[in-house]
């Protein structure tokens, strides 16, 4: 886990006491596994004071829990963490979030550090490592696991271009990306819902909502959108 120097300066001290934390991932699961870990591992340092599946729900949350440090997956249903960084941040750019995602991709580390996440780290990081993470940029620093700082330093030394990630993008979820690809390469809907084991009708609102959220009007102008980003 890299720590990147530039802490945060705020007017008023921390009040003592546990930060306080809220999850925001799409999986039950895992936001249970992860609740469990940190308030066993570190129950006086650790108070977990919300949960959240997709975009929506996240920004009531946090909004109604002005929680010290939200742990963010990258991507959910409603548009992605970037996006709910955004929301939050409209209202409350005190807000910090810390990326946790099993994606390492470099359009995904930079979007949301973008948006104005303090750090990004995986979900293979250990318990400890992530408990001393939120303690981290909760004071404000920078926080990255090692090969994921190695995106960010690129994107502001040049060598990644930060415009060529597309805001756009991270607005569709996991699903909606996956059937985008599938019907920019050609494949019709019936062979997309053989491809992800979900019906037609289901391609059939996947399709609807990456149009709508991609200001689209036809799976050509998408099969172009997809063309011209290199994502087929």
């Amino acid at each position: 886990m890299t720590s990147l120097p530039g802490p945060l300066t705020t007017d008023e001290p921390r009040p003592e006491g546990p930060r306080r934390v809220v999850l925001v991932d799409d999986h039950d699961i895992f936001r249970a596994g992860v609740r469990h870990e940190l308030t066993a591992a570190a129950p006086d340092e650790i108070d977990v004071v919300g949960e959240a599946g997709d975009v929506e729900q996240a920004v009531k949350v946090i909004t109604g829990t002005t929680p010290d440090v939200v742990l963010l997956d990258v991507h959910l249903p409603g548009g992605g963490g970037a996006e709910v960084v955004r929301q939050v941040h409209q209202n409350d750019p005190k807000i910090t979030f810390l990326a946790l995602s099993v994606s390492d991709a470099a359009e995904d580390v930079i979007a949301v550090i973008r948006a104005g996440a303090r750090g990004y780290v995986t979900k293979s990081i250990s318990t400890a490592d992530l408990v001393e993470a939120i303690g981290r940029v909760a004071t404000g620093d920078a926080v990255f696991s090692p090969r994921l700082a190695g995106f960010v330093l690129d994107a502001f030394s040049g060598s990644i271009s930060v415009e060529s990630i597309d805001e756009d993008l991270d607005r569709l979820s996991q699903r909606e990306r996956e059937v985008m690809k599938l019907i920019a390469r050609g494949y019709t809907y019936k062979e997309v819902a053989r491809e992800l084991f979900i019906s037609i009708k289901t391609v059939e609102t996947h399709v609807s909502n990456v149009l709508r959220r991609l200001q689209l009007s036809n799976r050509h102008e998408l099969t172009k959108w997809a063309t011209d980003r290199k994502l087929v």
